[in-house]
């Protein structure tokens, strides 16, 4: 029986990997990747590594075994009908008749556009017929800690997301979750919630950087259009603005404070705080 993470060599993949070499040995655990020379250190570790692409139904032919378990880490190519990606991993999974398969979705209440995707893959994966957990993740603090220099230079945290709270944590935070409960019993068909323990405001965020910068930092909160124009004006693509911009609508409806408490209890320990994470960033 094989432990088997997908997306093995992406920012929250790495994470499950390398929480999973401190708990299990390194020749049950399997990376999937689409690149090879990625996982290299893994590879040297001991870590199996089988090359496949969401993209490429084919390649998962054979990769699962009967009594494996699996996390599907949700793909980021929002262009390329990312249910469709998932159900090629879903039914590979069925046909091997593995033990469970944890999908990183996104929390429950959420409305925004992003969480489509997560709602049709959940549909695929609680009919298939395979034992599944449902690991709804929030938000990370990494989508903001890793882009500050905008925010440091304007001396300006500038959001459509009003007053509303988030409940973000790490990405180590949600690996410790996936890396419970692939290690772990009795999770079959179960749905968690994941959150960090401590939900922060916008206004909270400047006042932390300010804090730490020695910098006035303020909090500018504007309407959705002018955030379009903001994010647009950096040449994002449109399509990926309209997500953000959602996502910030989310959260002034308060759709990303999370209360259940489901990651700090599956991962054994409080959640990072927010404000560790930017100290990291800004030593960076």
């Amino acid at each position: 029986m094989s432990i088997v993470v997908t997306g093995a060599t992406g920012h929250l993949g790495r994470h499950v990997v390398e929480q999973l070499l401190e708990k299990v040995p390194a020749d049950r655990i399997t990376a999937v990747v689409r690149t090879p020379e990625k996982a290299a250190d893994f590879a040297e570790r001991g870590v199996k590594i089988a090359v496949a692409d969401y993209n490429t139904p084919e390649t998962f032919d054979g990769l699962f075994a009967a009594g494996d378990k699996v996390l599907l880490v949700s793909g980021n190519e929002f262009d390329k009908g990312r249910v469709g990606q998932h159900t090629v991993v879903i039914e590979a999974a069925k046909a091997a008749g593995v033990a469970l398969l944890a999908y990183t979705s996104a929390p429950g209440s959420l409305t925004a556009a992003l969480a489509d995707d997560h709602r049709g893959t959940e549909a695929a994966l609680t009919t298939s017929g395979v034992p599944y957990v449902l690991l709804r993740n929030g938000w990370y603090h990494e989508n903001y800690t890793e882009n500050l220099a905008p925010t440091l230079e304007h001396s300006a945290v500038v959001a459509a997301a009003g007053e509303g709270r988030v409940s973000s944590a790490s990405r180590a935070d949600y690996a410790a979750a996936a890396v419970a409960v692939l290690t772990g019993e009795g999770h079959e068909n179960q749905t968690y919630e994941l959150g960090g323990d401590e939900a922060w405001s916008f206004a909270e965020y400047a006042a932390e950087l300010s804090r730490q910068t020695g910098k006035e930092i303020a909090y500018n909160a504007v309407s959705a259009e002018a955030m379009k124009g903001i994010l647009g004006g950096t040449g994002m693509p449109a399509p990926f603005v309209d997500i953000l911009v959602g996502v910030d609508a989310s959260i002034a409806k308060g759709e990303l404070a999370v209360s259940s408490g489901d990651l700090s209890r599956l991962a054994g320990r409080p959640t990072t705080p927010f404000s560790e994470a930017i100290a990291a960033a800004l030593k960076g």
